[in-house]
């Protein structure tokens, strides 16, 4: 499908025009705020907004949220998962804001963490935790476990994956040559030296990276979403797992992102076997933690490998993990809000959603597609679904993307800003999928029309 980009940039410009009418108080707080934030924001990432500058959040509730300005949204973003219970959830909140009145943190446990530990065997099958305050953490240490257990140098990703600001991760895999990925910024270490990449998928390249004997651990989601949801094909998941096994590699699943899947993720959805697991963000309500879970025989590898004396300086850890706070959060989530029922809804109103986006694909003939995993789906500008990392970041439009997102966002509905993805929270009504059909509608209409596509 041919984009006229000339066009695009035009509409784009006309959007960005109602964005900054629609966003003034936005924007003065935006330039009062790069007085003391480098590019006017707290965290780096939060210039990629399709507007001229992030708009500023007043409140929100369930699946809604609204600005400073006064504009009301429906939010499909909800944190990039951190808020899939929908924000200030009802079930979690008193607990939440009890723990708070008593004290959040004591280097101690409380009686939270019993429920938790025999929560988490329950929905992932692992039989013991640890616990960290983001999953990057989770992801970090586990990494750091899985070479001290096993003594060997590398770990091994799939292309394109992303499981937050782990420095082994940052890796791409071009015309088979592996490279530091684009916009990775200060690396410590070469993760060409740390690291091997194969494309998700392909069982042979997999197992020729395993069979030297000197991989540590496989770190991967089990569907890949953050380039885009990539669902393995049949047979993959049994490969990786047998693969691992005979080459006495640890398989880690990072369930961040993939906890749309079910109240066991994916794992629990699809009785998976990791040796290790990790997964943040939604599981506490939003309230920053994350765990990660050993298998009884990864658990057995560990014992008496750290000292009680080095424990508090082995590079795991830190001082706010495992916090008060953090549990009580994750005891009320998974037993009010990441429930059987939660899931059951709002998976099915993903598929209104898919649905809704497929009927305009269809309607307009055009060269697009819808994926879903769980609560979660997103659209992709291209014919057919992708099989790996590479192909996906081939599809990436953004331009296209920004244009789309900015369309719905000055209609009161906001995606999120890295890809076309959109999750479904137990607040989240029919009226609100369908209200979005509506604006995807529109907002190709308007492609159309202006012959920025040819159908």
């Amino acid at each position: 499908m041919e984009i006229n980009r000339e066009k695009l940039a035009q509409l784009l410009e006309k959007e960005l025009e109602l964005f900054e009418k629609k966003h003034t108080k936005s924007k003065e707080l935006f330039e009062q705020a790069k007085s003391n934030y480098i590019d006017g924001v707290p965290m780096n990432w939060m210039v990629k907004w399709a507007g001229s500058y992030p708009i500023f959040v007043k409140e929100a509730s369930g699946a809604y949220f609204t600005d400073v300005d006064g504009n009301k949204f429906i939010d499909f973003c909800l944190g990039d998962t951190g808020s899939m219970t929908g924000h200030a959830p009802e079930g979690a909140v008193p607990a939440i804001t009890d723990r708070i009145q008593n004290g959040v943190t004591f280097m101690l446990p409380t009686e939270d963490a019993i429920w938790v530990g025999k929560e988490l065997k329950k929905r992932f099958g692992l039989p013991y935790w640890q616990v960290a305050i983001s999953a990057t953490d989770a992801n970090r240490f586990s990494l750091r476990l899985a070479r001290h257990i096993t003594k060997r140098k590398y770990v091994l990703v799939f292309n394109y994956c992303y499981h937050g600001t782990v420095d082994e991760s940052f890796i791409t895999l071009e015309d088979g040559k592996l490279s530091s990925r684009t916009g990775n910024i200060g690396p410590q270490v070469d993760p060409t030296e740390t690291t091997k990449v194969v494309e998700f998928n392909d069982i042979e390249a997999l197992e020729k990276a395993l069979e030297p004997g000197d991989v540590a651990c496989v770190l991967a989601e089990p569907v890949m979403t953050n380039i885009g949801i990539i669902h393995p094909e049949p047979g993959f998941l049994e490969a990786l797992r047998d693969i691992t096994r005979r080459t006495g590699t640890l398989l880690i699943y990072d369930e961040t992102h993939t906890m749309s899947a079910g109240p066991g993720g994916y794992t629990g959805a699809h009785a998976l076997e990791p040796d290790m697991l990790t997964v943040g963000k939604a599981i506490g309500s939003g309230i920053p933690t994350a765990v990660y879970g050993f298998s009884e025989e990864v658990a057995q590898r560990m014992k008496g490998l750290i000292s009680l004396e080095d424990s508090d300086t082995g590079g795991i850890g830190g001082t706010l993990a495992g916090n008060a706070l953090s549990m009580a959060a994750m005891r009320a989530t998974m037993e009010n809000v990441l429930t059987d029922e939660f899931y059951g809804r709002n998976i099915a109103l993903a598929e209104r959603f898919s649905d809704g986006v497929e009927s305009v694909i269809k309607e307009k003939n055009l060269p697009w597609i819808v994926k879903r995993l769980g609560c979660r789906t997103e659209y992709w500008f291209r014919e057919t679904a992708p099989k790996n990392g590479g192909e996906a970041a081939a599809a990436v439009d953004f331009e296209l993307d920004r244009y789309m997102h900015l369309y719905a966002l000055n209609r009161g509905i906001l995606m999120t800003p890295f890809h076309n993805m959109a999750l479904i929270s137990s607040q989240t009504k029919e009226v609100d999928v369908d209200y979005h059909t509506q604006i995807f509608r529109e907002s190709v209409e308007s492609l159309l029309e202006s012959s920025v596509v040819q159908a």
